[in-house]
């Protein structure tokens, strides 16, 4: 009964934050308006859709604390950075060519380089940074810095474009509902814009959003690390699989709606995109505040050898994915199996090595002798 529970709540989590990010997306994409294709779904776009793994993260470690906490959030980020790679291009790659809508699903090879080698180079940044068993506030300031400067190469590579009020001028012409039914399904957007966008309802839906995701997101946690005891497991492992994939629906939508609108550039470059911000500022503010008001978190050898497999997992299957995403005239069936494939495969082994299987063991300790000393 209490694992029935568990799942009903991570299942309304999920439900609460795609409702609630569809009005900071609405948000957040006028706010950015003025940005390019390309850079828009890098940084507003994969910043906003990104926000249920920062929250998530936040109360990974200040519900739970210290290892436990950080295993967590370790866990929710670099789970949701392997399912942003592999299930949402593979999901955009069969819905364009399931609807019609083109042959192949052509992405700029140079989008795909610049996200691509910049999630790598903070992969890398993650792994050699993260080491040891005692984690302290300059951990979290180098995450965030290696994340300011992806954001400032970005905006300074960024050609003019025109002030266009315009964007998405189907979002402004708000349907009448009642403020009740509104509120009652979450459609937070008809609440706050009901005449059209400005700068003023897009700030307050941008804030009332935030805060609503934040609160769905300590219902997850609450879920998760039930469902963990329920099952006789780490809360690790569940954050790896559920949290991440819960806090992943806003970035699948998004990047499911861009493709939809032929826009495969943002499509893809919200998913790399959310992935940088996942790795480095998702995961390294939460621990940059909490270290800075607890002090430094200490981790066991347990705690150490799992997120230490994890991310040289999250590297590999990254650099698997790139050279995917970039050998061959675009993207069809074949590769967005062999993404679906490599998630299978990821999700069996976290699955395995929660209950102790001796082969999810042996790959967990060759992937671990993967980094040098």
């Amino acid at each position: 009964m209490h694992l029935f529970i568990h799942i009903i709540s991570i299942v309304l989590s999920c439900i609460i934050i795609w409702k609630a990010s569809d009005g900071f997306e609405a948000a957040s994409s006028y706010i950015g308006r003025n940005l390019k294709d390309g850079v828009r779904g890098a940084t507003i776009n994969a910043i906003g859709s990104s926000m249920p793994e920062l929250f998530t993260t936040f109360w990974f470690l200040f519900a739970m604390h210290d290892k436990d906490g950080f295993a967590g959030g370790i866990g929710t980020t670099a789970g949701s950075a392997i399912f942003n790679g592999m299930i949402i291009p593979a999901i955009v790659i069969l819905a364009v060519l399931g609807y019609g809508l083109a042959k192949r699903v052509t992405v700029s090879k140079k989008v795909i380089c610049r996200d691509g080698l910049s999630l790598i180079f903070a992969e890398l940044i993650l792994i050699f940074v993260i080491k040891g068993t005692s984690l302290s506030w300059w951990h979290g300031l180098i995450l965030m810095a290696v994340y300011g400067m992806y954001v400032v190469t970005m905006l300074s590579s960024m050609s003019e474009v025109g002030d266009d009020d315009g964007i998405r001028e189907d979002e402004d012409k708000q349907t009448q509902h009642s403020i009740v039914k509104s509120l009652l399904t979450l459609d937070l957007k008809s609440v706050f814009i009901r005449n059209g966008i400005n700068n003023t309802n897009a700030w307050t839906l941008l804030i009332v959003t935030m805060l609503v995701i934040g609160g769905s997101c300590a219902l997850l946690v609450y879920a998760c690390e039930g469902f963990a005891m329920g099952l006789g497991i780490h809360t690790y492992f569940v954050a790896v699989v559920l949290a991440s994939a819960a806090t992943s629906v806003p970035d699948t939508i998004l990047s499911y709606r861009d493709a939809m609108n032929g826009d495969y550039d943002d499509a893809v470059g919200n998913a790399l995109g959310s992935n940088i911000f996942d790795v480095c500022f998702a995961l390294g503010f939460p621990l940059f505040i909490y270290t800075i008001i607890y002090g430094p978190i200490s981790m066991s050898p347990d705690t150490v050898d799992n997120i230490t497999e994890l991310r040289v997992i999250l590297l590999v299957s990254t650099i698997v994915a790139f050279v995917i995403y970039v050998f061959g005239d675009g993207m069809g069936r074949v590769k967005a199996y062999l993404l679906l494939l490599i998630y299978v495969l990821f999700t069996l082994f976290i699955a395995s090595k929660a209950y102790g299987a001796e082969w999810a063991i042996e790959f967990g300790n060759f992937m671990r002798e993967l980094i040098p000393e």
